[in-house]
């Protein structure tokens, strides 16, 4: 079922990938001879996209690929890691196009509003079927970097046909650069939603639809369990979630925990996990004695103990 779902958008993502392409020399060649800087933009807009979609495409094939000894988790972030570079080129790409639309405002330049319209009704039928086709798979954060792309385009495109008419009917040149800031302003607030979430996941912070109280009161609600510590909770992939924490068990003096009964705690914990917050893959320590710590049992060393670890080593080395 993965296999084939990967298979179906790596065919998307190959056709995308030859359609933007043809439409960036395109947009590009026209941009120029129209004196169009929304054009030129949108050129340079469609050529992050191609990055976007290749970063994508490569992202599909190492998500793949199994989990092995050096590589324990697999590749599930790679398809973050393309995400989080898309979503930066695309900052950096919107930067560009306010500081030169900026400087036009300055010094203006005649635009040919007929082929601007021409090229980007182009655009927007081409962008609009590719975002389509990406649709269904927009929950996997690196899919979604490009389905933001590709939507972005076809927004910006149609505000493209909007700024020639109005050129057309009004022959105010300075619509040009100012539909490009606009266009710029509509891609840094697409893209900084992504670049937070992948930064968050690359991180290893806590994902932004769990609430870390919540997981330790349905842990804590599992009947044998006294207290939940040490708890920790990130992403694997934009997906795909992972748990490890200290869990406290009743143990009553004068007699011990059964394995049996161990089996039992941990199965409940597993389906109170999985029913209410997705997470399936955990690693849950039972304990009977508290974990006497005050920041989690597996907090950072003091910087303290890092210094005198370091000395020691030293120390120990020059004999």
């Amino acid at each position: 079922m993965v296999a084939s779902k990967n298979r179906t958008i790596q065919r998307i993502l190959t056709c995308s990938l030859v359609a933007t392409s043809l439409y960036v020399c395109a947009t590009l060649f026209f941009g120029i001879r129209a004196h169009s800087l929304a054009l030129v933009s949108e050129a340079g807009h469609n050529a992050s996209d191609m990055l976007a979609i290749l970063l994508s495409f490569v992202a599909v094939y190492f998500q793949a690929r199994p989990a092995d000894d050096r590589k324990t988790f697999g590749y599930q972030r790679a398809g973050v890691l393309a995400a989080f570079v898309n979503a930066l080129t695309l900052i950096v790409l919107a930067l560009w196009i306010a500081f030169s639309a900026v400087h036009r405002l300055y010094a203006p330049v005649s635009v040919e509003p007929h082929l601007m319209i021409y090229v980007a009704i182009a655009g927007v039928l081409m962008n609009g079927a590719i975002a389509a086709l990406l649709w269904n798979s927009a929950g996997d954060v690196n899919i979604r970097s490009v389905f933001l792309h590709m939507l972005g385009d076809t927004l910006s495109t149609a505000a493209v046909i909007a700024g020639g008419a109005g050129i057309l009917l009004t022959g105010l040149q300075w619509i040009d650069p100012v539909l490009s800031i606009l266009i710029a302003g509509m891609i840094v607030w697409s893209s900084w939603g992504i670049v937070r979430e992948t930064l968050n996941i690359l991180l290893e912070g806590t994902p932004e639809n769990l609430l870390l109280g919540d997981i330790r009161a349905a842990m804590s609600g599992v009947a044998g369990v006294v207290n939940v510590h040490d708890l920790h909770v990130w992403s694997l992939g934009s997906n795909s979630h992972a748990l490890a924490s200290h869990v406290l068990i009743e143990n009553d003096e004068t007699r011990q925990v059964s394995v049996a009964e161990c089996a039992g705690i941990l199965d409940n914990l597993k389906d109170a996990l999985w029913d209410k917050f997705h997470i399936a893959h955990t690693t849950i320590q039972f304990e009977t004695t508290g974990c006497e710590t005050t920041h989690g049992c597996s907090a950072p060393p003091a910087l303290e103990s890092l210094a005198a670890h370091g000395h020691h080593h030293g120390h120990a080395h020059s004999h």
